[in-house]
């Protein structure tokens, strides 16, 4: 319906846009899909970070809001895990230049944003230093993230192994920690 669209966005109509994406994302969700990957292509850029994040914020916003939205209004937001991440975190300078305003990688510090599943509302968990640069409070290891994700999705992530080369292996090796302060 028309107000499906008023809420997506007026991109929602064209196919391949994030906020088509993020429609079909809610209906495969409403149909019991189990797992869903809504993929954005360009995040990626090193330099020139005033031209572009603009530009790829207004790409992302609406869908992604009206996603969450959408899914709450059809009661199906509390039995739906939305992670919004990437796959590494970026630092606020360029080429390691204070002064060139791009978005290096940086393993070390990165947001990830969760809605939905059982994932306390509206709380920010961890701060880095004033640079961005290090881990001041709260870290988060990628391990931990993972046993709350799978906590989330109601599986015990010490006992969901697989067996390679003789050993059994978890996702979350022997480090992860559910992050109980984030949940509701």
């Amino acid at each position: 319906p028309e107000s499906t669209f008023k809420l997506y966005g007026d991109e929602a109509r064209e196919p391949g846009t994030h906020a088509a994406n993020c429609l079909q994302a809610r209906r495969l969700a409403e149909r019991g899909v189990r797992f869903i990957q809504v993929f954005h292509r360009g995040w990626d850029h090193h330099s020139n970070t005033h031209k572009y994040l603009p530009t790829l914020a207004r790409e992302t916003d609406q869908g992604s809001a009206a996603l969450i939205a959408d899914l709450k209004q059809r009661n199906l937001l509390d039995d739906t895990l939305v992670v919004w991440a990437g796959e590494f975190g970026r630092t606020v300078y360029s080429q390691g230049n204070p002064n060139t305003f791009g978005r290096d990688h940086h393993p070390r510090c990165f947001s990830i944003w969760m809605a939905g599943g059982g994932i306390q509302p509206g709380i920010s968990y961890g701060q880095t230093d004033d640079y961005c640069y290090n881990i001041a409070e709260n870290p988060v290891h990628v391990h931990d993230f993972h046993a709350t994700m799978l906590h989330c999705l109601g599986i015990n992530h010490e006992q969901f192994t697989y067996r390679f080369q003789g050993r059994d292996y978890r996702l979350t090796d022997v480090h992860g920690n559910v992050v109980h302060q984030i949940l509701s």
